[in-house]
């Protein structure tokens, strides 16, 4: 008989918080710039140089606990994680094991089967290694410590998942909040969200779990769904062959779908943690925890909620507007200006989304002016220009931040609706183009549509396209 098989998921995400400076020291965490320039004494572990807690840190892993729904440890403290890496400039890691800033809490995610809430064990504190560039020309490791001190959260789940598609969305969820609070831009390929999955294979019915591996190297969304993919199908072909899965650490490959054992897998005593004796215990006050609480950004789920009952705009609308709060914000304050949220949805969502793809950009990255958006829906509107115009001067203030209404002047934009004249252009358009009103009358539409583009070539593109078509049913 042939044995089914669960996978149990749990994560350990690393985030890079959006800081200016270091965990411990007043070094830029600016990505990118030459090797070991983002440095000092600090975090290149000199000795005697001694440790300064950012207090931005704490702020943002406070905010990013409170919107997972953790319960925030009002005391608690750094520890030493001791291990010897070439990357790792101290010799030990400051990171949190005993008292851990947020625990015990959980997001929602949308599953094939509906809703489930996916569990947090804890989220902590902790500053990031360096980084280690293997020379194969010079058959040797240079290591830049221009990461080294950039303040990460960890934030590990509970094994609540049970495949890639549920992964995905938690990460999703969870990059959405985090990016939503502005505590970190959350690129995987800038290494600032990467993910370890924790992942083992169990006979379904079975309530212990089976030996775990953890696989590092994971850098996109595809290449996460790909090696859980591979590393379940390898655990249960071990366990079918009656042999037993190694409790290791794995490198994934995404070239070869292939995972490598990197280590055995230490537990928590092998690295002896103990309390780091540079940093004093971290109070969180009950007035600080609120200030934070008073400060958090209404996330997507209020936002949904609210649309619906604020803005006569579709479900599909808001869920698109919602995926970034750049968007949200930008639709918010031009609908505000204009009063016509609809108006305003359909240029986000059509022109600002091509545009934004055209330049492989995501939509967080989006710097139109409200001000000029709702100006441009006013002209449209009020019929000064027409729609073809419109999207002209739309891409102008996508690119240059020009103001609508100079840009209109500037390039004589404005829609020609005086009738009279109008309807001289449509009389010579009739009298040049005998054979189409000739099939018009013979009860071909299509004809309409070539007269309507005559006649506003003639006007050149200035001419509102429902006057002309109107005039020109009119007089045929």
């Amino acid at each position: 008989m042939h044995r089914q098989y669960e996978t149990v998921i749990g994560l350990e995400v690393h985030v890079e918080l959006a800081t200016k400076t270091k965990i411990f020291c007043g070094c830029s965490t600016a990505f990118g710039g030459a090797p070991n320039t983002h440095t000092c004494p600090v975090c290149m572990g000199m000795p005697g140089a001694l440790p300064v807690l950012n207090r931005q840190v704490v702020e943002y892993a406070m905010a990013v606990g409170l919107a997972t729904n953790c319960a925030i440890n009002q005391y608690c403290r750094f520890d030493r994680k001791n291990y010897f890496y070439p990357d790792n400039p101290q010799n030990y890691q400051i990171s949190q094991l005993y008292l851990p800033i947020c625990h015990d809490g959980g997001i929602e995610i949308e599953t094939a089967s509906g809703k489930k809430v996916i569990g947090i064990h804890e989220i902590h504190m902790e500053e990031d290694a360096g980084k280690l560039v293997h020379d194969e020309w010079e058959d040797c490791s240079l290591v830049d410590y221009n990461r080294s001190g950039v303040p990460l959260i960890e934030i590990v789940s509970e094994p609540d998942m049970r495949d890639a598609a549920e992964v995905l969305a938690y990460l999703e969820k969870l990059r959405m909040i985090i990016r939503y609070l502005g505590a970190s831009d959350c690129k995987l390929q800038e290494g600032s969200m990467r993910a370890d999955v924790n992942l083992s294979v169990r006979e379904v019915g079975t309530q212990e779990f089976g030996t775990r591996t953890e696989m590092k190297n994971l850098n996109s969304f595809k290449a996460i769904a790909r090696a859980i993919e591979g590393e379940r199908a390898r655990q249960i072909e071990l366990l079918e062959e009656g042999k037993e899965v190694v409790q290791e650490t794995r490198r994934w490959d995404d070239n070869k779908e292939y995972s490598y054992p990197m280590r055995s897998k230490e537990d928590a005593h092998d690295y002896r943690y103990f309390p780091d004796p540079d940093l004093v215990p971290i109070v969180i006050s009950d007035e600080w925890l609120q200030a934070v609480r008073a400060r958090q950004p209404e996330l997507r789920a209020q936002k949904l909620e609210r649309y619906q009952r604020e803005f006569d705009i579709p479900d599909y609308d808001a869920q698109i507007l919602t995926e970034s709060k750049r968007m949200a914000d930008i639709f918010e304050e031009t609908a505000a200006l204009c009063k016509k949220p609809k108006k305003v949805s359909n240029w986000l969502m059509g022109e600002a989304l091509r545009l934004l793809k055209e330049e492989n950009r995501e939509a967080d990255t989006l710097t139109i002016a409200p001000a000029h958006l709702a100006k441009l829906i006013e002209l449209t509107e009020s019929g000064i220009i027409n729609q073809t115009a419109a999207k002209e001067v739309f891409a102008e203030i996508f690119h240059h931040h020009t103001d609508p209404e100079q840009y209109v002047k500037t390039h004589e934009l404005t829609a020609i609706s005086d009738e009279k004249a109008l309807r001289e252009v449509v009389q010579s358009v009739l009298s040049e183009n005998p054979q189409s009103v000739a099939d018009f009358r013979g009860g071909k539409e299509k004809a309409l549509g070539y007269l309507v583009g005559q006649t506003m070539k003639q006007m050149k593109g200035k001419a509102d396209p429902g006057m002309v078509n109107r005039l020109l049913r009119e007089l045929l």
